[in-house]
């Protein structure tokens, strides 16, 4: 049997229903346990940003805001563009009611993962903070072992789904658009992510604050120029949504029709890929910040996923059905275009090109981190300056390969983060619930 036949196998089981629903499922029980915070706490929690956005009190790297910005680096991707649209492509609308169930349950989860990523981090020998699932497991639940399992998958994963994928996706479309040879685009790129990321966390905190701010509004500015204009559509297109969230919906022009299972299926899968939250990624960026309290820190990592799902994945599923392409065959990135392009002639599709370089960029720059501390758990210090000039390196080479078993296995790898993360959160859930009771009362005091 071949190699890319055994990982796909393997993929199907870590990104199968079984996995999805034990990921939903986390997060309904995150939610009971933590009481409805995420609906309780949204407001309060939005309103942290601002406040955050000097340095928070307390040891640290990088401020309350920067390290929100810097998880979302790596989560706002793909998953927004090209994710959205496959979702609809194979789920019909109701995948995105779907999506949203996901992420109402997700921000439950990523404020479980910061909470404790804050709450077991340590000070390492330069001073530098590590955290994340390695250690809030290792230390937390006593299981070194899983501990060091996650950092080998998050390591493994990094190389591949933070870097080759990435770098091979913008020279794909960089060379279908302006005709740029793919090695240099791989050469420019992992020069880029190099002069952000040779600098550690610090100078990473610093880029994300601009970029990540930059990148969201610039997208979806050019979403709601498409949604003004289509306005008297939107009603529909969210009707569309729920409806088809309970029913089928049969077949027209090139889209093949979905049913109900499949809508519940590929909008959960399409949700968990795009806000990460489970996976046990964006808590290593969380466990760097500033601050004191863990729960405050908790409180402003689920809005990661709010902006994530609920808002531009949402602006890029409404601009797909509004504009009535959805049903024209095409999927992934392609049909995001499409519906770009036909609300925005001339410029839209220039929005989805720029966008999806940009959200690639910056991914490689916040997973490059995630690699980082994941490999430092396991190696030490000494292997943190030969990691980030390897994964420069992966970069270029990525822009020119064929990456399909690349992307399988890292996808793989980075499902597969997902399961010690989970005993984590699971085994520490009542450390987590009275840690919260308890700040929350402390603040309200």
């Amino acid at each position: 049997m071949q190699l890319d036949t055994v990982i796909s196998q393997i993929n199907s089981f870590v990104w199968g229903p079984y996995m999805l629903g034990l990921l939903v499922g986390t997060g309904i029980y995150l939610t009971i346990r933590l009481d409805f915070i995420q609906f309780k706490k949204i407001a309060p929690a939005l309103k942290l940003i601002l406040q955050n956005k000097k340095e928070g009190a307390g040891k640290g790297d990088i401020t309350p805001l920067q390290a929100l910005t810097t998880a979302l680096s790596a989560t706002i991707g793909t998953g927004n563009i090209a994710g959205v649209a496959t979702a609809i492509f194979l789920g019909g609308p109701g995948a995105i009611f779907w999506m949203w169930i996901c992420a109402v349950f997700g921000m439950a989860t990523k404020f479980a993962e910061a909470v404790l990523a804050v709450k077991f981090r340590r000070v390492l020998p330069d001073g530098t903070m590590q955290g994340g699932p390695m250690l809030y497991i290792s230390e937390g639940l006593g299981l070194k072992w899983l501990g060091w399992l996650f950092a080998l998958m998050g390591a493994v994963a990094a190389f591949g789904i933070g870097s080759m994928v990435q770098s091979n996706s913008v020279a794909v479309v960089v060379k279908e658009h302006w005709q740029i040879p793919e090695p240099l685009t791989g050469v420019v790129l992992a020069l880029l992510t190099g002069a952000v990321i040779i600098g550690g966390i610090k100078r990473i905190g610093k880029v994300t604050e601009k970029l990540v701010p930059f990148m969201g509004i610039f997208y979806v500015a050019g979403a709601l120029a498409i949604l003004i204009a289509k306005a008297a559509a939107i009603p529909g297109a969210i009707l569309q949504i729920i409806s088809h969230a309970f029913t089928p919906i049969a077949g027209a022009g090139g889209f093949a029709g979905a049913t109900v299972a499949q809508a519940i299926r590929f909008g959960v899968a399409r949700g968990v890929f795009s806000n990460e939250a489970g996976l046990g990624s964006a808590p290593i960026a969380h466990a760097a910040a500033k601050t004191k309290d863990p729960v405050r820190q908790g409180l402003i990592a689920m809005t990661g996923v709010f902006f994530d799902t609920i808002i531009i994945c949402t602006m890029t599923a409404l601009v797909i059905l509004t504009t009535g392409v959805w049903e024209n065959g095409m999927t992934s990135s392609s049909l995001t275009y499409s519906a770009f392009e036909a609300g925005l002639p001339g410029i839209g599709g220039y929005i989805v090109t720029v966008g999806l370089a940009i959200f690639a960029y910056s991914t490689m720059i916040g997973w490059a981190y995630y690699g980082e501390e994941c490999i430092e758990y396991i190696l030490g210090i000494k292997a943190r300056m030969p990691y980030r000039f390897i994964f420069c390196a992966v970069i270029a080479i990525g822009a020119f390969q064929k990456v399909d078993l690349v992307w399988n296995f890292s996808d793989t790898m980075n499902g597969a983060m997902a399961i010690p993360n989970l005993i984590g959160l699971l085994g520490l859930s009542g450390l987590l619930a009275r840690e919260t009771k308890k700040r929350l009362k402390e603040a309200s005091a």
